[in-house]
């Protein structure tokens, strides 16, 4: 059974830092891209940032360039988030999921990632 679990979210200040994780199974998790999403009250959901299976290759959405990164460890069957310089727009669910493609810039089309598996979700609040 494949399985993808977010968590690390919480409740943070303006300017500080969070670390999300992904831990995923039931699948070779070295053969996949996996991306982190987010999705708040009254907004689509959002692509935040994808990394291809080799860690080769990672892509951003423009208002998290410079702030946050992601990285995997393949042995650890593990993606991670590192959310630094926080602002109360980053207030979201955020989750990660198994997709087929990343791409740069990240398109706003979720379609085309071809995401197949996604997981719960964990929150982050950023206060102002």
């Amino acid at each position: 059974e494949v399985q993808l679990q977010a968590s690390g979210g919480g409740l943070v200040q303006a300017g500080g830092s969070l670390r999300l994780s992904c831990a995923a199974s039931g699948f070779t998790f070295d053969d996949y891209v996996i991306g982190w999403f987010r999705t708040a009250p009254g907004k689509e959901h959002e692509a935040v940032s994808c990394i291809s299976s080799s860690d080769s290759f990672t892509s951003y959405t423009d208002s998290v360039k410079g702030r946050f990164t992601i990285s995997r460890d393949n042995a650890k069957n593990t993606v991670y988030l590192q959310m630094n310089s926080l602002k109360p727009e980053d207030t979201a669910v955020y989750y990660c999921a198994r997709l087929g493609s990343c791409a740069a810039p990240l398109l706003s089309d979720l379609a085309y990632y071809g995401m197949d598996y996604w997981g719960k979700g964990t929150q982050v609040t950023v206060s102002s």
